[in-house]
């Protein structure tokens, strides 16, 4: 990865973090591009803007604003090639996705369209 600005490139493609005020921080020191979003509607709406950018390859995204897109948004990132929207966990936030196992479920169950069971 190259810094240009504040923007971190992945071959000719961007990287976007979409998050909550409390989790912005750390990325904006790393030198990524951030929109801070109040709520899941609005993570919902920036999302929808990236995903129109042709240059923006992956989009990290808090998985609070991320389960707040809904099943058919979600269904359509798993269909798409680019942006791949990556959730993350924020900052003290109790439930939703819990653990690496848990990531992994849920990213197969985008790609395959069931959920399956780790063992």
């Amino acid at each position: 990865m190259t810094a240009r600005g504040h923007i971190r490139e992945v071959g000719s493609y961007e990287v976007r973090v979409v998050c909550g005020a409390e989790a912005s921080t750390g990325f904006l020191l790393a030198g990524l591009d951030v929109i801070e979003v109040a709520g899941e509607e609005e993570g919902a709406l920036r999302l929808g803007v990236l995903m129109e950018q042709s240059k923006v390859g992956v989009v990290l995204m808090e998985d609070y604003l991320y389960e707040g897109l809904g099943e058919d948004l979600i269904r359509d990132l798993g269909r798409r090639v680019l942006p791949m929207v990556v959730p993350f966990p924020g900052p003290g936030r109790k439930g939703g996705l819990t653990g690496p196992e848990e990531y992994i479920v849920e990213m197969l169950r985008q790609a395959i369209g069931y959920r399956v069971r780790l063992r």
